[in-house]
């Protein structure tokens, strides 16, 4: 793998002119390259990550005997080796080829999710799921860089949903696939059904590995996709937004000044709190088939009845996306950002507090559909927030800050993971208690990061002033 880049840098040339036809044409053209790439890629990683719920209600809960405090460990260490491995995987990112980088890293964690299916113990497991996190901890924060890297700000909002409407369909249809394989596999050759889970979903990442690098793009002054015209309008246009480009010569801060630049910058950690309100929350996905088999429903059918949690989800969050990039050309993407993730999450706190004092099956059901909306619809909504505060810091700055704050919100899932322990079924009264804080308090806290970043914003390193 190339560590340094060697593609051909854009050249800036004063007589090709910004066409709004052929800006328009050039967005499409990226959209067509990059969106398709990342969307697939993500849906395998979060079925991956996430089908060892599916994996406990069909059987390897009982063959592994596993306890609750296990099962615990196996979601938490997770989040542990993704959280160590973000910032130097994002640092290892902004100086290589995302189209090399990140297939590779694909077909590393495939291969843990293969293996998975053969584990004998709990320990085998929980240490495989360290593993799988550490691997797939580059491909989210690699994804947040891209698109502020190849996006304007108030384009970004709905390449974000976009994007994450791959861990929504995974939860959909995601979970209708396992439970076919679960059950129609169950069995096959003496192999029960929840490791012919892990062994096939694994092995559909390592062959989409192999075919990454022919669709996955670089960065908008180094893209061998693009003509050099292209190229330099990719370039232009961003750079005209107030958004730095990596492998710009004159904008590389350095490795020890990125990393520094990111730690000791206060505004980092103000939206790395917030983000974690929003992160923190998307642990209930772990919990939708047990929540689901408490309202009443089989092993079999809670896998199926998980999937309407996510149709709704897509269905609210697209559109609320794509109105909020609308609308911020008209009322300024940054105030519009803050107020839209605002809104979001105060609706979700509301209906956690509803879920924790309504206990009937149906409305508790309903309920899950619009707290499960309301996190998915303020998760792309608060990586465009965070994107369009650090557009005009050093590119490797940017890619640090967004690895921290991305990381921080996974960080958050190691105690979201604890709050739906076997003994507060069926109720969880604890749990959505604690979400519907979690999810106000993310509220108040963005709206505090707008108010505070008015007076204090983000400002653009030295080396990459003009």
């Amino acid at each position: 793998m190339d560590i340094e880049q060697k593609d051909p840098q854009v050249e800036l040339r004063e007589d090709v002119e910004l066409d709004p036809v052929k800006l328009k044409k050039l967005v499409r053209k990226i959209d067509l390259w990059l969106m398709p790439a990342i969307w697939i890629i993500y849906l395998l990683s979060f079925v991956d990550r996430t089908n060892i719920g599916l994996a406990k209600v069909a059987g390897m809960e009982d063959e592994l005997n596993i306890s609750a405090n296990e099962y615990y460990l196996t979601i938490a260490l997770f989040q542990v080796g993704y959280v160590v491995a973000e910032i130097p995987s994002n640092m290892i990112l902004s100086v290589t080829r995302p189209s090399l980088y990140i297939p590779t890293l694909m077909a590393l964690w495939g291969a843990v999710a293969a293996a998975l299916g053969a584990v004998k113990t709990t320990q085998q497991l929980i240490g495989l799921r360290v593993l799988l996190g550490i691997f797939e901890a580059g491909f989210s924060p690699a994804v947040l860089f891209l698109i502020s890297t190849w996006y304007r700000p108030e384009e970004q909002s709905k390449r974000f949903i976009t994007f994450l409407s791959a861990a929504i369909m995974s939860g959909a249809f995601g979970s209708i696939v396992s439970g076919a394989i679960t059950s129609g596999m169950d069995g096959a050759h003496g192999i029960p059904g929840w490791r012919w889970l892990f062994i096939i979903e694994g092995v559909a990442t390592v062959g989409a590995a192999l075919v990454a690098p022919f669709f996955l793009l670089d960065y908008p002054s180094t893209s061998k996709r693009l003509t050099e015209e292209e190229r330099y309008m990719a370039f232009e246009r961003l750079q005209r937004s107030g958004v730095t480009s990596p492998h710009h010569q004159q904008s590389r801060a350095g490795h020890v000044k990125a990393l520094t630049g990111a730690i000791l910058n206060w505004r980092v950690w103000l939206l790395s709190l917030a983000y974690m309100s929003v992160v923190g929350s998307l642990s209930l996905s772990y919990f939708y088939p047990t929540l689901v088999k408490g309202l009443g429903y089989s092993s079999t059918n809670a896998q199926f009845m998980t999937a309407p949690l996510f149709v709704v989800a897509l269905v609210i969050a697209i559109p609320t996306c794509i109105l909020a990039d609308r609308m911020s050309k008209r009322n300024g993407y940054f105030a519009n950002r803050a107020f839209f993730v605002t809104v979001v999450l105060g609706t979700g706190g509301i209906f956690c507090a509803l879920a924790a004092g309504i206990h009937a099956y149906v409305p508790r059901y309903v309920f899950l559909c619009f707290i499960n909306s309301a996190i998915w619809t303020a998760n792309p909504l608060a990586l465009s927030f965070a994107s369009t505060c650090l557009r005009s810091v050093d590119p490797e700055q940017r890619a640090v800050s967004l690895a921290i704050i991305n990381g921080s919100g996974n960080l958050a899932q190691l105690y979201g993971s604890a709050l739906f322990p076997g003994t507060d079924a069926p109720v969880y009264l604890k749990g959505f208690g604690v979400y519907a804080g979690l999810l106000i308090i993310g509220a108040s806290m963005y709206s505090a990061a707008y108010f505070a970043f008015q007076k204090w914003p983000f400002k653009r390193s030295p080396e990459v002033e003009e």
